[in-house]
């Protein structure tokens, strides 16, 4: 039984949200060059909503799920009924053993989670019930298209990626959290981007061998830890759903996007940007982020899987 009070998030662009005190454009709290906080700094700092909040352009799956945040302006995680505490930061790979940061300020997954360790679990602990809590992880993005062009052999390389992801699970797991939530890779194959190549990089088969790493590694760890729940949402099935039968949710457009996407009109003169449509009609909001309306979508098919 998930708390209903508490989501942990990690991860990178597809889940970071703006924080009033974090950098902006990445991230909830701090930067690599800021990662210590106090109490009072976290529990004082709010989620931001509006059109450059997240990489969605509006809020994003976590937001969705939980309901926190989804308001145009400030909330407190505090005060929402399941509270939203997001670690994530737009940019992150797993680890800079792998590849290398996007910028200097960036914070990977395992820089995230060391984070969390340090100054964000003491800020919750005598509130939250670890337990309880679910934590969301939603990593890979960055990773496979940051080394699709790498000379290595792949489905290795990705297990060992995945072995350093649940190396810092370990820690969570340790500080007492036993529910987990992890969303594979959407198809990147399919990005905009990579529908103008002759050939996607990375391809449907890269992505594949990820999704079995992370498959593979989440029962594994599951099964040896026998007081844990580990789930892996299929988000790739689902996402390719809704990029073969756009008509059943909404979406006019999957091969572009809304070349004004970033304006600050859009949402009222897409056509002056030679926008057909809504840019809620749209699968993809720029050439590798998914729209928001398509994070919604993809929230409630979360929340009823966890439901089920």
């Amino acid at each position: 039984m998930f708390s209903d009070s508490f989501r942990l998030a990690f991860g990178d662009s597809y889940t970071y949200v703006q924080g009033t005190q974090g950098h902006q454009n990445f991230s909830f709290i701090g930067d690599q060059f800021n990662l210590a906080f106090t109490r009072e700094t976290m529990l004082a700092n709010k989620i931001v909503q509006n059109q450059t909040a997240t990489a969605e352009g509006g809020p994003n799956w976590v937001e969705y799920l939980t309901g926190c945040g989804i308001k145009e302006g400030l909330t407190s995680p505090r005060s929402c009924g399941k509270q939203l505490w997001d670690f994530a930061f737009a940019g992150a790979d797993i680890s800079t053993e792998f590849t290398p940061l996007h910028h200097n300020f960036t914070v990977s997954l395992v820089d995230q989670i060391n984070q969390f360790k340090q100054h964000g679990h003491p800020a919750l602990k005598h509130s939250i019930k670890t337990r309880e809590t679910l934590v969301a992880i939603w990593i890979g993005i960055n990773d496979i298209n940051d080394s699709a062009q790498y000379a290595v052999d792949f489905p290795t390389f990705y297990k060992n990626i995945t072995d350093a992801l649940f190396a810092s699970v370990e820690d969570l797991y340790d500080l007492g959290y036993k529910q987990y939530l992890f969303m594979n890779l959407p198809p990147l194959d399919r990005t905009p981007g990579n529908q103008a190549k002759m050939s996607p990089s990375p391809n449907a088969t890269q992505v594949g061998w990820y999704n079995r790493a992370l498959a593979e590694h989440a029962s594994a760890f599951g099964k040896e830890r026998k007081d844990a729940k580990v789930m892996v949402f299929d988000a790739h099935t689902r996402l390719e759903a809704m990029l073969d039968e756009p008509g059943k949710y909404g979406i006019a457009n999957t091969t572009n996007f809304c070349a004004g996407y970033d304006q600050p009109d859009i949402a009222v003169n897409y056509e002056n940007y030679g926008c057909p449509t809504p840019l809620e009609e749209y699968f993809w909001f720029n050439s590798g982020h998914m729209t928001s309306h398509v994070h919604k979508i993809l929230a409630g098919q979360v929340e009823e899987w966890l439901q089920e």
